[in-house]
């Protein structure tokens, strides 16, 4: 069974750090790209970045770049997500996907439950 699950969620202050886990099981992790998608109340689920299959290739949505960090270790089926500087309105429910073919659009065949991003003084 394809299972994806976030975890490294929280509450941090503007400016502060966060890094954020996606742990892969049930499938053939390293023959698939993995994205990050965030979705604010209100808000349609938007790309926020991702990794190909090989890690080899990434891309980020222009609001974090500079400031957010993909990684993955295939031989963990771990995918990461560290975010610096961050600001009230990266506040959101973070979810990753993984999919045949990375993309910035939320058209991945696979989700993980979500994890919880505030970004609060």
């Amino acid at each position: 069974q394809l299972r994806l699950v976030e975890s490294g969620g929280g509450l941090v202050q503007p400016g502060g750090s966060l890094r954020l886990s996606c742990a892969a099981s049930g499938f053939t992790f390293e023959y698939y790209a993995i994205g990050w998608f965030r979705q604010a109340p209100g808000k349609e689920r938007e790309g926020v970045s991702c990794i190909s299959s090989s890690g080899g290739s990434t891309n980020y949505a222009d609001s974090v770049k500079g400031r957010f960090t993909i990684s993955r270790d295939n031989a963990k089926n771990m995918v990461y997500l560290r975010m610096n500087s961050l600001k009230p309105e990266d506040t959101a429910i973070y979810y990753c996907a993984a999919a045949d073919i990375g993309t910035m659009k939320p058209l991945y065949d696979y989700w993980g439950q979500g994890t919880q991003v505030t970004v609060s003084s």
